[in-house]
């Protein structure tokens, strides 16, 4: 497999908060799915965990070459775990359907935090023999 985009996001650990504060369930059930939200409450640091998969999603639609654009959501990039900890990215919907139109088969997802910041790198790998021809 081949590198066919990269992307990378941070985002301010006190922004994700402040929209939890201000939103509540309205902006997590909007941005996270299920799994993710149980994830992320579960933990002592839950805004850190919010903000990394904030970051992440939109790393990932970069690594894809779309960003947000119509048809793509926030809950059609999941992010998850593997035992042991390592983040996986699972793509539904308008963001799967973005990928596997460039030939993006797999997303490498990195996902870091601290009490300020939260940062995510995403590369999507595949071949791109197998991308759609993209109108300019």
């Amino acid at each position: 497999m081949e590198i066919i985009g990269i992307g990378t996001d941070i985002i301010e650990c006190l922004r994700i908060a402040q929209m939890i504060e201000r939103h509540g369930e309205m902006f997590i059930n909007r941005v996270y799915t299920q799994h993710e939200i149980e994830y992320c409450s579960e933990r002592k640091a839950a805004t850190q965990h919010y903000a990394g998969r904030w970051a992440a999603k939109e790393a990932v639609l970069k690594a894809i070459g779309t960003g947000w654009i119509k048809g793509i959501t926030w809950r059609d990039v999941e992010v998850a775990n593997l035992f042991g900890g390592k983040p996986i990215i699972n793509l539904s919907g308008g963001a799967l359907d973005s990928a596997r139109r460039r030939g993006i088969q797999e997303i490498q997802i990195s996902i870091s935090h601290c009490r300020t910041h939260a940062v995510a790198y995403a590369m999507g790998l595949g071949d791109p023999s197998k991308a759609e021809p993209i109108d300019v």
